[in-house]
Parts: C-alpha cells; sequence; structure tokens
C-alpha cells in the first residue's frame, strides 16, 4: 500500500468527521452470523474504553463463539507484541496514525471485502475504492478528536487555551502517547504538528519538559478516571472519554475543549493482524462492527462519532450526540483540528525516544 494512498484515506477520514448528516430514518436489517463458525474462537485486541458493554457479549451469541478480550495502553505496546510475533490476536485496532505505519511494515493481513458487505455502510468517502488495485488493511471504525478535558469547579473559569493548562497552578495528567503530546507541543510552538525535523522535534520535546512542572500522571489509557476521580484538575485525553465520565457522573462537572491554538483529529481502524489465528472469524467480526445497529451501539455507548453513514441515516445515533460539535465537529470546529500524518519507521522511533527523555525528565521532577 502506497503513503499516498494512505495519506488520501486519512484526508478523507478528516473531511467527512464533519461532514456527517441525518438523513430520513430507515429500518436496518439485523446481523446474521454465518453457521460455519459455531464453537470456535476470536482472541481481539483493542483500547479499554474503545467498545460497548454488549457488543462483544452479543457477538458470540449470534455466532455461538468465544471471544478472549485484551486491552492495550498504547499503539506502541500493540504494534510491539505484533512485531514479535503475534501471539494468536485475530483483531487489532490501530489509530490514525498507526495504521499507515502497520501496513507499509507488513503488520496487517489484506482484507477480504468481499465477505464484509457491510462496508457499504461507511461514508462514501472512506469506502475502499472498487476500481483501486491497492489492498484495504483496514476500516475505519471509530472517529474522534484529541483534547483537553477538565473539571470546570476546580480549574474555577473556562479553558480556551494550551497555554492555560501548561501554566496551570494544579495537578494535570498528560496521555502516554508521544505523537499526541509531541503534535500538542510543536503547535503551540508554531511547528507543523507531525514535523520529521529533528531540531523542530527537539525544541517541541524541550517545551514539554518546561511546562511539566503540574504534572502527576502520564496515563496510558485511563486519563479520564484520573479526572473523574479528583486526582487530577486537567487532562489531554480524547473526546469520547471525557463525555463518558459527564454521562456517568450525570453532572457538569467535566468540560472538554478544542483549544484555541488547535488539536487533532483521533481515529480507529480495525484489522487482522499478521499470523492471524482465526482471520475467517475476524473478518465476521469487522462486518459484525460495520452492521448500523452495532455501529450506533458503539458510538452511544463510547460517545465517540461513527463513520458508518447507515446508522446515521437510520436515526439509530443519540442526537444529543450527532448535533455536539465537540463530538461531531462541524465546519467551524474542524477548522481547528489537524490531523497526525504517518512518518516513516524512523521518524516514529526518533518520537519514542525523545518522548523516554521526556518521561524519565517528569520523573525526576
Amino acid at each position: 500500500m502506497g503513503k499516498q494512498f494512505l495519506l488520501t484515506i486519512l484526508t478523507l477520514l478528516v473531511c467527512s468527521l464533519g461532514g456527517l448528516a441525518l438523513a430520513q430514518d430507515t429500518e436496518p436489517e439485523p446481523w446474521v452470523c454465518p453457521p460455519e463458525f459455531t464453537g470456535q474462537t476470536l482472541n481481539v485486541f483493542n483500547w479499554s474504553t474503545y467498545i460497548a458493554d454488549d457488543t462483544i457479549s452479543n457477538f458470540e451469541t449470534l455466532c455461538d463463539v468465544t471471544v478472549t478480550y485484551d486491552v492495550y495502553d498504547s499503539d506502541g505496546d500493540m504494534m510491539n507484541v505484533i512485531r514479535q510475533g503475534n501471539p494468536g490476536y485475530d483483531i487489532v485496532v490501530p489509530s490514525d496514525y498507526a495504521y499507515p505505519l502497520m501496513a507499509e511494515e507488513s503488520l496487517l493481513e489484506p482484507l477480504d471485502l468481499s465477505a464484509i458487505p457491510n462496508v457499504a455502510n461507511l461514508i462514501d468517502s472512506l469506502k475502499p475504492d472498487p476500481e483501486s488495485t491497492s489492498e484495504t488493511y483496514a476500516l475505519p471504525y471509530l472517529l474522534g478528536t484529541f483534547g483537553l478535558g477538565y473539571n470546570v469547579e476546580r480549574v474555577g473559569e473556562e479553558v480556551t487555551s494550551w497555554e492555560q493548562y501548561f501554566n496551570y497552578d494544579g495537578p494535570v495528567a498528560w496521555i502516554d502517547d508521544p505523537r499526541t503530546m509531541m503534535s500538542i507541543a510543536l503547535t503551540v510552538i508554531g511547528f507543523d504538528p507531525s514535523t520529521a525535523d529533528p531540531d523542530e522535534i527537539e525544541a517541541g520535546k524541550q517545551y514539554l519538559l518546561d511546562h511539566s512542572a503540574n504534572v502527576v500522571a502520564i496515563s496510558a489509557d485511563d486519563g479520564q478516571e484520573l479526572l473523574a476521580r479528583g486526582e487530577v484538575d486537567m487532562v489531554v485525553d480524547y473526546n469520547g472519554d471525557i463525555y463518558q465520565i459527564a454521562l456517568d457522573c450525570e453532572c457538569d462537572d467535566f468540560a472538554y475543549v478544542i483549544p484555541k491554538e488547535g488539536s487533532g483529529y483521533s481515529a480507529g481502524f480495525v484489522g487482522i493482524p499478521i499470523e492471524a489465528q482465526n482471520p475467517e472469524l475476524a473478518t465476521a467480526f469487522i462486518d459484525y462492527l460495520m452492521d448500523a445497529a452495532v455501529a450506533a451501539d458503539i458510538a452511544n455507548f463510547t460517545t465517540y462519532p461513527t463513520p458508518n453513514q447507515a446508522a446515521i441515516d437510520a436515526g439509530l445515533i443519540d442526537e444529543e450526540l450527532l448535533n455536539n460539535a465537540a463530538i461531531y465537529p462541524d465546519e467551524e470546529a474542524s477548522a481547528n483540528l489537524y490531523f497526525l500524518e504517518p512518518k516513516d519507521v524512523d521518524t516514529e522511533e526518533l518520537y519514542g525516544f525523545v518522548w523516554d527523555e521526556v518521561k524519565i525528565g517528569v520523573s525526576g521532577n
């Protein structure tokens, strides 16, 4: 798969996130599992807050199979597991910048789209081109943004800027993701958030180190829980995670903002890693995830936007979420967002190395 093709897919994803439209309700047909999988096992490797509470159990019932479900804290952790020899996972969910890198490294199996008819439910611009000779290695699963979540009462003022966050006199958490945190620092100091220039990357590292005195945690995939428990007042996190804790508490304590300097899109792609134990059942599971009702259930539960146009057209997405520009960004909100461009292996390794230096520096504070 060529790098230009991958960039085109991500660009279409960015454009589509702000362009979802509610159409006339149409009742979708329920998903039916092929009968040949009875008694089999599927091994899923995913983020911890990235699926509905009944998605797995419903699939087990529909297909009469067993699903093992393991979670990872970062793309790097997941990719290292697959690089070292897939221990048997059938499904992985890399983020937008990790998916192209996995495809380039041949860490994903090409998908058999003929066995995934529900690919037709995706937003038109995100569907694989039937006339393209390029293979498809993953499909859009959930969309979103990353930005700033904060406790309204404890912070005591409206937060609109990354400067307020980095200079805040109180406990904050960073997300343990090198590309996300470095992109924020690079944006604040005026560089391309996806730069490959070593000097600019070094400047981003130094900015983080110079503004780390208020950092009490660098969280993997639980920053929203630190915020909910009152251990931090502000956190870098994804829009869906912050809205999840706001819904759980049924309160107005938590807010999510895309700071004025800019922040980024995020997206999860679902694919089959190399050396998968059961690629045929994995393909059926991907088709299940693309089902309109299933996709809507996941989107409403996680509060992440869906790339599933059929779910939107059927009126299955919670209108409160659909009409929230911080979740489904409109044109105005999208103008302040970027996406992290995939980089070559050497640049990704440089980001990882620099991030390790940042974390060592923060731990020494």
